[in-house]
């Protein structure tokens, strides 16, 4: 077709007649078309390729593997809190950041205490008066009781200074007790690590306001990390506290062995799910907040074929592996489905017995 003929078409099949071309090439360069004989669905022309001389092979069976699912869930530290003041005043000053590894009892951050010193000084001086209001009626206590003692004064008059001496000690008590108090609440100004860990998230900035149940940061222990996952109830019933079981971390690329830590008791009503928390081993690369997948075999164990993923050629969204029939190889179309490590099952393309390569031997 020359230039004037495509020029002549209508631009809405211009695209059709370029994508039909395309796929006629495709089905040409993998032997789909073109083949003097008749071939075996999904195979190439039988001429096959000649096969390299270090080529490895694999004969390809039928194999029970257990059924296995995966539920996806968070890893999270089993010690993280979040940090909060007591009392409402200004930040002043937050000298951590995020990742910041700190010893128990390093500061986290200052508050503004001018109020806080104000007050205890303010508690303080009541303190003082009550005291010297005490003292004074302790020595009238003392002057009354020799009077009534001597019959020099009235039984009222003995019994109300009695009474005002114990008003006067009861309000220096309580007086001393707000002071204490408040010198309490004045050491609140400074936020301190509570554990050996890591600073999470800054939450706040200085210059902020804080208030009680605000957190200012948080902070977690970085090397007692969990899985939390919510597991079917039809597949939770296996599970007990203590069991080993498989988790796959897509981010390190790592199967890892945790223990079953903890299950809830309870079923969520609207997932039909338990909280299942696996605790981890100690990896590198492993943090809070990555996801990670708990596999379980929930269903009997079936018959699949696997093999390596290294076996496997892409065509743009095609799949195939090159099948071995004497000396020479053909490409075959297959279908996978799901991976175990180095390993793929194939759904569809290859049968009990077939020699695939799995390496080439050629020098990439």
């Amino acid at each position: 077709m020359d230039n004037h003929s495509i020029s002549r078409l209508p631009k809405g099949l211009i695209p059709i007649a370029a994508i039909s071309a395309l796929i006629l090439v495709i089905l040409f360069a993998l032997g789909v078309l073109g083949g003097d004989k008749k071939t075996e669905a999904g195979t190439t022309d039988v001429k096959g390729l000649a096969l390299p001389s270090n080529a490895k092979t694999l004969k390809v069976s039928n194999q029970m593997q257990a059924n296995l699912l995966s539920w996806q869930g968070t890893v999270r530290s089993r010690l993280a809190v979040k940090i909060s003041p007591k009392l409402n005043a200004r930040i002043i000053e937050i000298p951590v950041h995020p990742g910041d590894r700190l010893k128990k009892g390093v500061v986290i951050a200052k508050l503004d205490d001018r109020e806080l010193a104000a007050a205890y000084n303010a508690a303080n001086a009541s303190y003082h008066a009550a005291q010297a209001q005490a003292s004074l009626a302790k020595t009238e206590e003392t002057r009354i009781i020799e009077l009534y003692n001597k019959q020099a004064v009235t039984k009222q008059n003995y019994d109300a200074v009695l009474a005002q001496a114990q008003s006067a000690l009861a309000l220096a008590n309580q007086a001393a007790e707000n002071a204490r108090q408040s010198k309490v609440l004045q050491g609140e100004n400074i936020l301190y690590a509570p554990f050996d860990g890591v600073v999470g998230e800054r939450l706040q900035e200085p210059g902020d306001m804080s208030f009680p149940n605000q957190p200012i940061i948080t902070f977690l222990k970085p090397d007692d990390l969990r899985l939390e996952v919510a597991v079917s109830d039809r597949c939770s019933a296996q599970l007990k506290v203590g069991m080993n079981v498989k988790v796959q971390l897509e981010v390190i690329g790592q199967l890892l062995t945790g223990v079953v830590d903890e299950i809830s008791p309870e079923i969520d009503a609207q997932t039909h799910s338990l909280l299942v928390k696996v605790s981890l081993p100690n990896v590198v690369g492993l943090q809070q907040g990555q996801f990670a997948n708990l596999q379980l075999a929930c269903q009997e164990s079936q018959q699949a074929i696997f093999i390596p993923k290294s076996a496997v050629v892409h065509y743009g969204q095609l799949q195939a592996v090159t099948i071995v029939d004497g000396q020479r190889g053909h490409v075959r179309h297959i279908r996978t489905g799901k991976e175990n490590g180095s390993l793929v099952q194939v759904l569809s393309g290859l049968h009990d017995g077939d020699i695939i390569i799995i390496e080439s031997g050629l020098n990439p």
